[in-house]
């Protein structure tokens, strides 16, 4: 193969981390959510939900229209919205993303659906190849989390 290096593939990194941190500045909170300090009871719920110190992350978000809905308790507000992080910087901070994770972005708390991991450089996976060459070719790009608006007092984060 003639590109797709891991050279490449570094210059591509180093591209798109100035371009998040210095022209989008796009940063949020990530509150990792901590199974350990987490107490659970008898039906495996967690009342209290314990997260781990947040890490600052710059990122690209798509957000979603706000949506009112209004039922018996009265009106609530609602908006989705997708944070891109790039897979490299979530390693060098030693962010996992997992489903109940919190991002707080412009004093708002959203929380985690679903993480996807699709975006491939050069359109292969260096971790899973067939050839002899194939591991030297090709990585994850990012990492996008699709998100839900929840409450502040849901969370049980306060500043």
């Amino acid at each position: 193969m003639l590109f797709g290096s891991e050279r490449d593939f570094n210059l591509l990194t180093k591209v798109n981390r100035e371009l998040l941190s210095d022209i989008i500045e796009q940063e949020i909170l990530y509150y990792k959510f901590s199974l350990d300090e987490t107490t659970a009871n008898l039906y495996g719920e967690a009342l209290d939900k314990v997260f781990q110190i947040p890490v600052k992350l710059s990122c690209l978000i798509t957000r979603g229209d706000q949506v009112i809905t209004t039922d018996d308790m009265g009106p609530d507000l609602n908006r989705e919205a997708s944070f891109a992080f790039l897979r490299s910087d979530l390693e060098t901070s030693v962010v996992v993303p997992e489903v109940g994770d919190i991002v707080n972005w412009q004093e708002n708390f959203y929380e985690v659906d679903t993480v996807r991991e699709n975006q491939l450089f050069v359109g292969r996976d260096n971790s899973y190849n067939l050839t002899d060459y194939g591991s030297k070719f090709g990585k994850s790009v990012s990492i996008i989390v699709d998100c839900h608006l929840t409450r502040a007092d849901r969370v049980g984060i306060t500043e």
